[in-house]
């Protein structure tokens, strides 16, 4: 019997039994992101910072004339911070945000390959032993002898927005 998983996006809900993944490595993890969501991967250009913005979103990049904020899921996920090298790279990702459609990149260590990765190898993230919060993590799977998690970008996104929100200034 073939086992299938079902990921949950905003505007669809797919059931199938393998995903085209690009794989990357962020806090010393590796993690796997469906590629469906991806528009390009670029090396880090000019960033302009923003200041008092928090640690998830500190710039914005201009991606062919767009303006596209950058966010680090180190922050979110809890994974050590390091500084960028040789090998970081930036994932521009084509989300939809509160209801609408929006372009973000986010930071990785390094990318390495566009992998199929079936639901055979996913599991449901374990209840003891994670260092992530498991509501930001859709599943953990095994490439070889590694494991990997999917970050739930939808809900990472979420609980920022929320945040934002709720640190607005409210005017009177």
């Amino acid at each position: 019997m073939e086992t299938v998983q079902t990921l949950t996006r905003p505007r669809t809900t797919v059931a199938r039994s393998e995903w085209d993944m690009v794989t990357l490595r962020l806090g010393g993890e590796l993690l796997a992101i469906d590629t469906a969501m991806l528009r390009e991967v670029l090396e880090p250009g000019a960033i302009t910072r923003v200041p008092n913005a928090p640690p998830f979103a500190t710039g914005l990049l201009n991606v062919r004339g767009t303006v596209v904020p950058l966010t680090d899921l180190r922050i979110p996920l809890r994974m050590p911070v390091g500084p960028p090298d040789a090998d970081t790279r930036i994932l521009v990702l084509d989300l939809e945000l509160a209801g609408s459609p929006a372009v973000v990149g986010i930071l990785a260590e390094q990318v390495h390959e566009v992998s199929k990765i079936s639901a055979a190898t996913l599991e449901d993230v374990p209840a003891v032993g994670a260092r992530w919060p498991r509501s930001y993590v859709r599943a953990v799977g095994r490439k070889g002898d590694r494991f990997f998690i999917i970050p739930d970008i939808d809900a990472i996104f979420a609980a920022y927005l929320a945040e934002a929100d709720d640190a607005a200034p409210q005017l009177s």
